[in-house]
């Protein structure tokens, strides 16, 4: 999802988490080689990239963003770099991240989050020779002739797992828990409750947001997602759906003991959580951050830029549904169904 951050009070300190493996203190990370950081070639298309709170290996929206570089790195032969923030950090401290990269020769950028937004309409106006993307923003804090605004209908793919709920619950009660109260998680809200409503219009459903604006952390705290999933269980739900980032795997924690089914988010969850919850996971709402990384990167190395909003929806293969583990294979058709209907037109689902 998207999670705000904390920083370090030098630059020094920031500056050392670029050029070195990471520093806690900075709140930026980097990682050579294979794992995606600097690769040192020297190569023409060089990409940094500012991830979210969580970083890469948060299982969800960060790990997303890092499968379309890593793809970048491997077909297109992008040399990389790559920073991390930390929940809390300043406004400068996400321009002076994106500055570093492009000071370390990086002069194409993606920013992993709406947090970035102003971050990235600052620097993009202070660098007119640099292309960006920023993932989850559209708004004109971000736009600039040089910023390609990444977004995504996350209502569509959510409504299609809010059907999968309804058709799995055998309680008729679910639950929803969002990260933080914003806007675009309100997107995931709205689409799970239209879906679940779509196939059961009686079933009751939970909503829990785990922190609200300013305070970013419950996109990043395991305990906060168990304890709200822990309440939702015992509270008669058996299916929650959270859009919290890595708080998720408290999330899938509580499904667990419980015996209850999650749904993940982002990423297909089912193939990135602790194996040891992966089998609670029955969907995850896909959406490809890969895609629209790759797409950007793949824009900048065949001079096809353009700035502006790409929305990539269902019918664009922006968002979808997975099928790992076989929890949902005997509903499937009906999903499609649903699926198809959004993309024709027949359903609109809503946004807010």
């Amino acid at each position: 999802m998207r999670y705000a951050t904390k920083v370090a009070a030098v630059v020094a300190a920031a500056s050392l988490g670029l050029a070195a493996c990471g520093s806690s203190n900075s709140g930026n990370t980097t990682s050579p080689g294979a794992s995606g950081g600097s690769t040192g070639t020297g190569g023409s298309l060089k990409i940094g990239m500012a991830y979210d709170v969580g970083g890469r290996g948060d299982q969800s929206f960060n790990d997303a963003a890092a499968a379309g570089l890593d793809k970048a790195k491997t077909e297109l032969g992008a040399d990389v770099k790559e920073a991390s923030a930390v929940n809390g950090e300043s406004e400068s401290a996400r321009k002076e991240r994106l500055q570093q990269l492009i000071d370390a020769g990086y002069n194409n950028i993606v920013a992993v989050g709406f947090a970035y937004a102003k971050a990235v309409g600052d620097t993009a106006k202070a660098n007119p020779e640099v292309k960006f993307a920023i993932v989850d923003d559209a708004s004109p804090d971000s736009a600039g002739p040089n910023v390609d605004q990444i977004t995504f209908a996350e209502e569509q793919g959510s409504f299609l797992v809010g059907a999968a709920a309804a058709l799995k619950t055998k309680t008729n009660h679910v639950g929803f828990i969002g990260g933080v109260q914003t806007d675009l998680i309100k997107k995931f809200e709205k689409g799970f409750e239209a879906g679940v409503k779509a196939v059961k219009p009686d079933v009751k459903i939970d909503v829990k947001y785990l922190t609200q604006p300013p305070d970013f952390s419950g996109f990043n705290s395991v305990d906060k997602g168990k304890a709200a999933a822990d309440g939702m269980y015992q509270s008669g739900a058996d299916v929650v759906y959270h859009a919290a980032g890595g708080s998720g795997g408290g999330v899938f924690t509580a499904a667990k003991a419980a015996g209850k089914m999650a749904i993940g988010v982002d990423s297909d969850q089912a193939k990135t959580a602790p194996a040891d919850v992966r089998d609670v996971i029955i969907t995850s709402m896909i959406k490809k951050v890969d895609v629209g990384v790759f797409d950007f990167i793949t824009s900048v190395k065949n001079n096809t830029f353009k700035a502006g909003n790409k929305i990539f929806d269902l019918k664009a293969g922006g968002v979808d549904y997975s099928t790992t583990g076989g929890h949902i294979d005997d509903i499937k058709s009906k999903l499609d169904e649903y699926k198809q209907k959004i993309i024709s037109g027949e359903i609109t689902v809503p946004k807010s």
